[in-house]
């Protein structure tokens, strides 16, 4: 069927088009694409803070949408989502002079739906897996799909509708391999844990299983020529983006030409040993099928560096969460190539009333005291509300832009 775009619609598409436009050619976009640049080529000049708002869009984005399509508002929303950080916040998110658009699909390492109860800030897990040896058939299946025609048509739509104003252009994001957060979601994390110990035999089999989709997967993006180059303004998992200098920039034909994104925040209050035992090898497979990896969500990562995240030579960019010893992991990354991912502390921006701004300084100052001499870069996730004030959002970017001035050396 025919994606028909109003009028009005469409003008409004037009005018968010040139508004991206304009800040991608402003002076102030040079100014942050030479952070990213200084990041990804190792040196540690200025670096980057963003507010991320993936936690409060009912603030930010859906009330600013005025179209009234389907299809508009989709496109609507990502050229929103695209200019808050800029627009609303003044942080150093990179703005493209293109509209991009992934291809539709992606993979599944196990062939359940899960079912999950939501609320407006989160949901609860209802397993369908009690017993894992029991159940394991329902695991069975998982699989990949890529709807080369859907993508194909939405890059015709945003073509025909603003392409002549701002160019259309097909990105891959980071490949990802998420093993745990799908397998918690079908048996819950009590189960999981148990699993390690009642029936480690079967877990075993489950990682191997989920952990083969993915290779399956990559294969299939290999031999369809499906892959594209991860650099500059592509998104990389965790909210960041693919700035380096090691990957192709203009052709790719195998998954160790991208970048790739690995996490098992999941498991993250078992010992070293058992995520060494259960985790590790699976993720292991997948990081060597990279060519450049980012690693982490809120899972602590200190714990687990000197045994096995620092085996990882194409390591790029390690999440650093509150849950972590974050001097511990800047002693770890100091004088690395290893970008320190620092998500601080959400409660800062989301306490109600005026922020704290002692308290603030405060905090950054051992953040930063801690990540001296690593590449830095911050982006202050996990943030449920800022009440509706922006100027919230911008107090915080350049508060924490005034302590690393202060207190992160290189």
């Amino acid at each position: 069927m025919t994606q028909v775009i109003s009028e009005k619609d469409r003008q409004r598409l037009r005018l968010l088009a040139q508004r991206q436009l304009d800040f991608a050619n402003a002076p102030q976009n040079d100014v942050i694409l030479k952070k990213w640049a200084a990041l990804a080529e190792g040196r540690r000049e200025t670096p980057t803070v963003r507010l991320l708002f993936s936690n409060f869009i009912d603030e930010v984005i859906t009330p600013r949408m005025e179209c009234e399509g389907e299809e508009a508002r989709r496109m609507e929303f990502t050229f929103l989502w695209t200019l808050v950080g800029r627009e609303l916040f003044d942080d150093d998110t990179p703005i493209s002079p293109t509209f991009d658009i992934a291809r539709s699909g992606g993979a599944s390492p196990f062939g359940a739906q899960a079912h999950r109860v939501s609320s407006k800030k989160g949901y609860h897990i209802e397993p369908i897996i009690d017993d894992l040896e029991e159940d394991m058939d329902k695991l069975r299946g998982g699989g990949f799909s890529v709807d080369l025609e859907k993508t194909q048509k939405n890059v015709d739509l945003a073509t025909e509708t603003f392409g002549d104003i701002l160019p259309v252009r097909l990105v891959l994001p980071s490949l990802t391999g998420a093993l745990t957060n799908p397998l918690v979601h079908l048996m819950g994390m009590e189960n999981l844990y148990l699993s390690m110990y009642d029936c480690p035999d079967a877990l075993h089999e489950v990682m191997d299983m989920g952990t083969k989709v993915y290779e399956a997967y990559y294969d299939y993006l290999e031999e369809k020529g499906l892959l594209l180059p991860t650099c500059g303004i592509s998104p990389v998992n965790q909210e960041s983006f693919a700035f380096n200098h090691e990957l192709p920039e203009d052709h790719v034909e195998k998954t160790t030409q991208v970048w790739g994104f690995l996490e098992s925040q999941e498991t993250t209050a078992v010992s070293p040993e058992t995520f060494g035992e259960f985790v590790f090898p699976y993720q292991d497979r997948l990081a060597k099928r990279y060519g450049l990896l980012s690693y982490g969500c809120c899972e602590r990562v200190d714990a687990i560096w000197p045994d096995y995240l620092s085996k990882w030579k194409n390591l790029r960019k390690l999440s650093v969460s509150p849950f972590n010893n974050e001097n511990l992991v800047g002693e770890y990354l100091r004088g690395s190539n290893v970008v320190y991912y620092s998500k601080p502390r959400a409660e800062y921006v989301t306490v109600r009333g005026p922020m704290d701004e002692e308290a603030l300084r405060a905090y950054f100052k051992g953040v930063f005291e801690a990540a001296s001499g690593c590449l830095l870069e911050v982006a202050q996730r996990e943030v449920g509300t800022i009440y509706g004030d922006f100027n919230r959002g911008k107090d915080y970017v350049r508060i924490c832009r005034e302590c690393i001035e202060e207190y992160w050396k290189p």
